[in-house]
């Protein structure tokens, strides 16, 4: 267990492993926060400005795989819009007048594959890259209804067919059979939908490959993770994860020592302090941002710091167990410092996805480090298969202070004794690492 748990969080139902029959009992509490959203209300030159609609503060909620069912258990790092006025609302409020339906099922309101590659520069790639790539998602328990719903998500947004019958989507148990699978879980279904949709809106050529864990514990996770890489994938999503212990390291050799491998993994929701594992020194740990459209900069967006409350932000830290990775330079953290790079994750500007299982069947907005896992995954399927004997984490060290990173300089996601290991600055912090993409150089070996 911990050894310090900086800012850990207070209201239940998060992402801690659960560790007593009391943590068990708060972990059933409902979770229910608010942020605001904020996005540029720019109008064409020359064009009559419209009228924007009243907005609202974003609720929302951690979907249920956010509680572990089990001590010991991870939990996945998503939560979903359940109401309010989003980023991408307001964008198209001020476009053409229309009424705000955060939380309604019937449209999407949160930001598409358009948005996601125009934000990190991915627009030309994502649409001559990735055939023949794939990109594993590892999460725990089975969507029945994963393959179905990516055809939604895919014909939506005009993106090409993903599908079993074409060799592009593949979906199997954690030693590999496409017939035994873990039985099913809605929770961990409304995961998959954000997984799946997130690697599609970044490398829509991509092919897909969901691996299904048997449950939420590090064991079968990382098991799954191995049969990933066994079936051939390069690209590895994690959206999941739990408080640090002291059998991480064994955890770091036995699942996620891939040379040749792009691992990501979310680095948690819970604000300020470390979760494995993203604190692992073979993996790209993946922090959030609050993305907005902005027409103040010539990039046309800007980001900081993903951070609602003292209890709900982007996880970030100095972990108390692993070692350093040699490409990791910091001076004020001893050991592995997370994280490395970053993605929208703020529910309040947060993404669409289609889902179908457990739920009403629709749209849904959602934020969490779960979002900004998978587009890392995806940038690195765009940016090409990894040198054989290199860990992918490296590379984006390796474009540090470059314009293949956008520099993420503003906010933080608590208070913490050494100041960029939760405040944003220019160069290397922790919430956000060297910051996000623009493009593809600082992903590729």
């Amino acid at each position: 267990m911990r050894t310090t748990t900086p800012n850990s969080l207070k209201t239940p139902g998060r992402w801690r492993r659960l560790t007593s029959t009391a943590a068990t009992a708060a972990a059933t509490a409902a979770l229910v926060l608010t942020g605001i959203a904020s996005a540029g209300t720019a109008t064409a030159a020359g064009a009559t400005p419209r009228q924007t609609p009243a907005t609202t503060k974003v609720t929302w909620t951690a979907t249920p795989c956010a509680t572990p069912k089990h001590k010991g258990d991870l939990a996945c790092n998503s939560v979903r819009v359940t109401g309010g006025t989003t980023a991408f609302e307001k964008q198209r409020a001020a476009k053409n007048g229309t009424t705000p339906k955060a939380g309604d099922a019937t449209t999407p309101s949160g930001y598409g594959p358009s948005d996601l590659q125009d934000a990190y520069g991915l627009t030309s790639a994502a649409a001559s890259n990735g055939a023949g790539e794939t990109i594993a998602i590892v999460d725990a328990y089975d969507d029945p209804n994963a393959e179905a719903d990516l055809a939604q998500y895919r014909s939506h947004y005009g993106l090409p067919a993903c599908t079993t019958a074409g060799g592009c989507f593949k979906k199997v148990g954690q030693t590999g059979s496409t017939t035994s699978l873990p039985s099913a879980d809605s929770g961990w279904a409304q995961e998959i939908s954000l997984d799946v949709d997130m690697a599609s809106a970044t490398c829509p050529h991509c092919d897909i490959l969901l691996v299904e864990a048997s449950s939420a514990s590090m064991e079968d996770l990382g098991t799954t993770v191995n049969e990933a890489v066994k079936l051939g994938a390069k690209y590895v999503s994690n959206s999941y994860g739990g408080s640090e212990s002291s059998s991480d390291t064994s955890y770091d050799s036995t699942y996620f020592n891939h040379p040749g491998v792009a691992i990501t993994v979310s680095a948690g929701d819970s604000a300020y302090g470390a979760e494995y594992p993203a604190a692992s020194r073979y993996v790209t740990a993946v922090g959030g941002t609050k993305l907005s459209s902005s027409s103040s900069t010539s990039r046309g967006w800007t980001e900081s710091v993903w951070k609602t409350s003292s209890t709900a932000g982007t996880g970030s830290g100095c972990s108390s167990y692993d070692a350093k990775p040699s490409w990791q330079t910091d001076s004020g953290c001893g050991k592995r410092t997370i994280a490395d790079v970053s993605a929208v994750a703020d529910p309040a500007t947060g993404v669409s996805v289609y889902d179908s299982y457990g739920v009403t069947a629709g749209w849904y907005t959602f934020g969490g480090t779960s979002a900004s896992a998978p587009i890392i995954a995806g940038v690195y399927a765009l940016a090409g298969t990894p040198g054989a004997g290199d860990y992918p984490a490296r590379y984006p060290y390796d474009a540090a202070g470059t314009s293949a990173l956008n520099d993420v300089t503003s906010g933080n996601n608590g208070t913490c004794s050494t100041a960029y290991f939760c405040t944003a600055g220019t160069g290397y912090d922790g919430p956000t690492g060297w910051g996000t993409p623009q493009g593809l150089d600082a992903f590729t070996g």
